[in-house]
């Protein structure tokens, strides 16, 4: 899984071969705790696409460029545009079921 930011996003987000999930996070944030080994278990369970987290206390600009203003949120980007987004705690089949119909 890997940690997105301002830096690598161009490269690892909007060029990427796969599509990417990507997870607004913070650490004070008890959702995003508890959704954290369903990200965890989908990046290493699914080779179809690629996953990263973002912390929104650390790239605030990342957050706003999406328009997140709920976490945890999840994001699908795909060739370069968001394809879906999905808000709050969710169970790992939702959110696989979620990953499946925006790829």
């Amino acid at each position: 899984m890997l940690e997105i930011t301002n830096a690598n996003f161009e490269s690892e987000v909007i060029n990427s071969d796969k599509p990417v999930l990507l997870d607004f996070w913070a650490e004070w944030c008890g959702p995003c705790r508890m959704l954290a080994p369903t990200v965890e278990a989908i990046a290493n369970e699914r080779d179809d696409i690629k996953v990263g987290k973002i912390n929104v206390d650390n790239e605030d600009r990342l957050a706003v460029s999406f328009g997140i203003d709920s976490i945890p949120t999840l994001v699908i980007v795909k060739n370069g545009e968001v394809a879906g987004r999905l808000i709050g705690y969710n169970s790992k089949t939702i959110v696989n079921t979620f990953i499946d119909k925006h790829i």
